[in-house]
């Protein structure tokens, strides 16, 4: 009897596990509570807005190479579009002043040299004090070995820290911040070029993954909630599901790919983050002016990037607090950030918002704290058909896209590795 692996969940650490699975000849069940795939990374119809959006704003950086190996795996590659330089323009709304960030392709980084290139009111030398951040130790905060103050910190490392941690960087854990600059800055602009999904998340991430998936014989099941398994001698012999029982065959693996709370509930003892920041985004229906950059980081706003894609401007806030306003306040007020950044580029813009949309996800990541680094789980797991998979596992970044994918990939390799190692046992 051929074995089977069951992906629990069809976020994207789940759709990269079944990728790599179905890549390899493995026979695949994805089981997916929900309506639809994708996760925190997928596009709907929104019918307030009429039109198509994201269920948040992702930034994918051109070094990310698990995931361009995902998108050309798949299929999506063509759906992102890469910008061509690695430049991020930046506005500070206290000051009105305007700047782009200019780092150069290659691993030296010489554009801090260059007084244009670099952050306003910084100097060259001043660049040399994330060297601390570097060599941080495990159990460390940001604020632990980086002097949280002043330019460079309040417009660079402050935003792209917030941006990738989606948590105040003083509180973060100093490592994963460190990694986070290893792969970006440390790598030079040629990691670091911007890359936005033309059509939306599920036009490049998750429709691909899907015809990938259904074209290669794997089975996606939706409405299929997992309510507990069922152990037995150090390994899973069964699935308990909304729509029914499946047992398992002494072949047969399982990959959870759920949220830490799900998967703690359902495995003992397994190790998984409960803090949780959240994450907000409000998306505006208007054409984007000419000339307006795809992407803009906001210092001393509530906004902290705004994105402009055809037909609508959408802006994110990191580490965002749910309960500190309306929607309705919080969609007014950004817009007043909105209409002074665009300012530059259309005139005639009305004090009142566009038809607008709120979305805030309190549990969008986990806290990236020290004290919740030490609790991401492994992806083996005491029983020896069962792996786990997801941002919040021990995958080295915070919870992002590249760090989904990495995980689901790495759950699919040692799945296979596992079942091989069984086979020839005696």
């Amino acid at each position: 009897m051929t074995s089977v692996v069951h992906v629990v969940g069809a976020g994207l650490s789940g759709l990269s596990a079944a990728v790599r699975l179905v890549e390899a000849g493995r026979t695949v069940m994805v089981h997916e509570a929900a309506s639809h795939a994708g996760g925190r990374c997928r596009s709907y119809h929104d019918p307030q807005l009429g039109m198509s959006i994201d269920n948040g704003n992702h930034l994918v950086l051109s070094g990310n190479g698990a995931t361009f190996a995902f998108l050309n795996l798949v299929g999506g590659r063509e759906a992102v579009a890469v910008h061509a330089r690695a430049e991020f323009p930046f506005i500070d709304l206290s000051s009105g002043e305007r700047w782009t960030l200019r780092i150069n392709e290659g691993r030296v980084p010489w554009w801090i040299l260059d007084p244009g290139r670099r952050v306003p009111g910084t100097q060259a030398t001043d660049y040399a004090s994330i060297l601390r951040l570097l060599s941080a130790r495990p159990g460390t905060t940001v604020s632990d070995v980086l002097s949280c103050e002043g330019p460079l910190y309040e417009r660079l490392w402050r935003p792209v820290l917030l941006a990738a941690l989606n948590i105040d960087p003083k509180e973060a854990d100093a490592t994963l911040a460190a990694q986070v600059l290893r792969e970006t800055f440390g790598e030079g602009g040629q990691a670091c070029r911007p890359v936005l999904a033309r059509g939306g998340l599920s036009d490049a991430f998750v429709d691909p993954a899907l015809r990938f998936l259904k074209q290669r014989g794997a089975v996606v099941r939706y409405g299929s909630r997992l309510r507990r398994l069922a152990y037995e001698g150090g390994r899973v012999v069964g699935l308990v599901l909304d729509n029914g029982s499946i047992p398992l065959t002494p072949g047969d693996g399982i990959i959870l790919a759920l949220t830490p709370k799900a998967a703690a509930d359902v495995v003992p003892g397994l190790d998984s983050p409960m803090d949780h920041r959240g994450i907000a985004n409000i998306h505006f229906r208007m054409e984007c002016p000419v000339g307006m950059p795809r992407l803009t980081g906001v210092v001393n706003g509530l906004s902290d990037w705004i994105f402009a894609h055809p037909g609508r401007i959408s802006v994110t806030i990191s580490a965002a607090n749910p309960d500190v306003m309306s929607r309705r306040e919080l969609a007014h007020q950004i817009w007043t950030e909105v209409s002074y950044v665009t300012g530059r580029y259309m005139t005639g813009l009305s004090d009142a918002p566009p038809p607008w949309q709120v979305i805030r996800e309190k549990r969008a990541t986990f806290a990236a704290t020290p004290g919740a680094a030490r609790l991401r789980s492994r992806t083996r797991t005491e029983f020896r058909n069962l792996f786990i998979a997801g941002d919040w596992t021990d995958t080295g970044l915070p919870a992002c896209i590249e760090g989904a994918i990495r995980s689901g990939e790495k759950a699919a390799r040692v799945a296979m590795e596992t079942n091989r190692l069984a086979a020839k046992a005696p």
